[in-house]
C-alpha cells in the first residue's frame, strides 16, 4: 500500500504565483523551480511512493495561435523538467480559450483549465477503493475535491491537506486528518535549481 502526492498543477502555479506577487517578486520561470527540493522540505520524514502533477493538456486555439504555441511550449518544457525530478506528469483534461471582459472593459482571451479536478478525485477513489493506497497528499485548494476527500476517507485511507501559507482552503484543511501548510518564505528559497558549482 502506498504513499501517493496528488498535485493540481494549475492550482500549484497560481499559488507560487501569488506569493511571489505579495514579495514583489516577477512570477517564476516553471522549467527551472526546484520543485522536488520544495516538496523533500515541507514532507520532510514522510515516505512517498509516487508524486504525480495533474495537468489540463493544452490545444492550439485557433484564434489565438501564437499564445496556444508558446503555452504548448511552455508546458513541454514543463513536462520534461518534472519528469527529471521524479514526478509522474498526468494530462487530462482540456485548457480552453474563452472570451471575457477585461479591467478596462475590453474583451481579452481568457484560457481556464476543464477536467483536471474530475480525474483527481477519480484516481483517488479508484486507488482507495482498490485498497491500492494508504494515504494521500493532496496538493490542491480546489473545494470541487471535498466529495472526492469524504469518499477516501470513508475507505479508511487517510488524507493529508498539503496548502500554502497564503489563503489556504478551509474547508479541504476541516475535512482532511491533517494540514500542512507551505511557508511563503520556503515557497521564495527554490526559485531556482542551484546548478552544481564543481
Amino acid at each position: 500500500m502506498e504513499t501517493i502526492l496528488f498535485i493540481d498543477g494549475e492550482n500549484l502555479k497560481g499559488k507560487v504565483k501569488d506569493v511571489f506577487t505579495l514579495s514583489k517578486k516577477d512570477k517564476p520561470i516553471w522549467h527551472e523551480y526546484n520543485f522536488k527540493d520544495l516538496f523533500d522540505k515541507v514532507l520532510e520524514g514522510i515516505k512517498i511512493n509516487r508524486k504525480i502533477f495533474y495537468f489540463a493538456r493544452i490545444k492550439e486555439y485557433k484564434d489565438s495561435k501564437e499564445k496556444s504555441k508558446q503555452l504548448i511550449e511552455e508546458q513541454r518544457l514543463l513536462k520534461t523538467h518534472l519528469e527529471k525530478q521524479g514526478f509522474e506528469v498526468i494530462l487530462k483534461g482540456r485548457v480552453r480559450g474563452q472570451i471575457e471582459s477585461g479591467k478596462n472593459g475590453k474583451k481579452v482571451l481568457v484560457f481556464r483549465e476543464k477536467g483536471v479536478d474530475v480525474k483527481i478525485a477519480v484516481d483517488m477513489v479508484s486507488l482507495s477503493c482498490d485498497k491500492k493506497i494508504k494515504e494521500i497528499i493532496l496538493c490542491s485548494s480546489d473545494s470541487d475535491l471535498q466529495p472526492a476527500i469524504e469518499e477516501v476517507n470513508k475507505r479508511n485511507v487517510s488524507c493529508i491537506y498539503l496548502g500554502f501559507e497564503v489563503n489556504p482552503n478551509k474547508g479541504i484543511s476541516y475535512s482532511t486528518k491533517r494540514t500542512i501548510l507551505i511557508r511563503n518564505s520556503e515557497v521564495l528559497e527554490f526559485e531556482k535549481i542551484q546548478k552544481n558549482l564543481f
